[in-house]
């Protein structure tokens, strides 16, 4: 039949707008015009199929499949049928069943008895793929609906998105149409509606006086302070003793912190004595140090300093980049990007570059090359995992990719910085 079907996961489709207008997926967040979003889906679906609608199926769940006010709302709208699975509670959070079954069997029966020739799926749920499959086996064109994500995860499965025949994205335009909003209650109550005598008695009442410390019988000796840590502040405790802040906090030091500490105090031999033999500047470390064993006893080595360059102090690409915009780069690299190691380096280096804005701080990356600062390059081998580059081959790692793909990197910046094709040698 030459009509077309709507099929929608409401907690897909809700979740996902309060996530974007509210920045929480919960459904409490947002107030739906059942309505006008009922009307917006028939009109969007018929111009993009070019064909009548048949029906919109609503699937949704809730407690013991009883339906919910907004299910009596939308079962009584035209051409909308309801179809509920049970909500149960698990582990503290409410969890759909049977939704996702009841999709793929209604999916699969529209198909099967050719009771219409295109079908759009509002969901993001990858579990649906083996009932999409099934209906473009059946000869039904199959539209995936995705919701624009202001968050920065992408929210649709990738096979579902490889599967589709058409894909669209409803953007926030699209969806403040239907949606908006949910007025939250006020913290501080009206005048006249307070709590009543009796509580309000309760939270003015002063709180109790902590219980008295009785004093211990027998002194307590307390030992002397080392030397090493004399010139730590001092806390008074809550005995009237007095502590370290580090003590009174509660804090661990870390191996960093520990090597600060020992930063400036003598070196010490094997024996105990100070002085040894990896003294510098007569006797007094300038930083932290590693201890080697040798047949001389341990030897205190100081760590070399990393060298830093210009390019090091440049910002990363996550750091210059917004939840829209990391969204939209998901968008790009499931639906337009191959993966071809030189290609992801060049498109990684173009969005970097153009979000950094200033050509000229780029200019500090040409002394180093084809050295990429360290922060800049493992977020671009991380960027270049998800296209399955990188992965391991007979047990070791593929260097050829790592070198085409800095290789992108550096061809594409050579473009947009003056002289850089000089430098960059193909």
């Amino acid at each position: 039949m030459d009509r077309c079907v709507v099929l929608v996961d409401a907690g897909y489709l809700l979740g996902a707008a309060a996530s974007l207008l509210a920045g929480d997926p919960s459904r409490s967040r947002v107030t739906v015009d059942h309505t006008a979003l009922i009307t917006a889906l028939r009109e969007r679906a018929e111009a993009e199929t070019g064909l009548p609608l048949l029906r919109i199926y609503w699937f949704d769940a809730a407690p013991d499949r009883r339906p919910m006010p907004e299910h009596r709302r939308l079962r009584v709208l035209p051409r909308v049928t309801v179809r509920l699975g049970a909500l149960t509670r698990a582990e503290g959070r409410w969890v759909q069943k049977g939704v996702d079954a009841a999709m793929h069997a209604e999916l699969s029966e529209l198909a099967r008895n050719r009771a219409c020739a295109d079908v759009v799926l509002i969901t993001g749920d990858g579990d649906l793929l083996p009932g999409m499959m099934s209906a473009k086996e059946h000869g039904v064109v199959v539209h995936l609906w995705a919701l624009q994500a202001a968050d920065g995860d992408f929210n649709q499965s990738e096979d579902l998105v490889g599967e589709a025949d058409e894909r669209r994205v409803l953007d926030r335009e699209w969806i403040e149409g239907s949606f908006s909003l949910r007025e939250t209650a006020s913290v501080f109550p009206a005048p006249g509606q307070g709590p009543r005598q009796e509580i309000a008695k309760i939270l003015a009442a002063p709180p109790a006086a902590p219980p008295a410390v009785v004093p211990p019988a027998v002194p307590v000796t307390v030992p002397a302070r080392p030397a090493a840590v004399a010139s730590e502040p001092v806390a008074p405790a809550a005995n009237g003793r007095a502590q370290s802040a580090a003590a009174a906090l509660k804090v661990v030091p870390t191996p960093k912190d520990l090597a600060g500490r020992t930063a400036a105090l003598p070196s010490v031999s094997a024996n105990g004595q100070a002085g040894g033999q990896a003294g510098v500047n007569g006797g007094v470390h300038t930083g932290p140090v590693l201890r080697w064993s040798s047949d001389r006893g341990w030897v205190d080595r100081p760590v070399p300093e990393p060298a830093v360059t210009a390019g090091d102090s440049l910002p990363t690409l996550a750091q210059l980049t917004t939840a829209e915009q990391r969204w939209a780069d998901r968008e790009e690299d499931i639906t337009s990007i191959g993966g071809d190691a030189h290609e992801v380096g060049q498109v990684f280096a173009r969005r970097w570059s153009e979000r950094l804005g200033d050509v000229e701080r780029l200019t500090a990356l040409w002394p180093d090359y084809p050295r990429i600062p360290h922060r800049v390059d493992g977020e671009l081998l991380r960027y270049a995992a998800r296209f399955g580059l990188l992965a391991h081959k007979d047990d070791q790692i593929d260097e050829h990719d790592r070198y085409a793909i800095r290789a992108g990197f550096w061809k594409e910046l050579a473009t947009r910085v003056p002289g850089g094709s000089m430098v960059v040698d193909d």
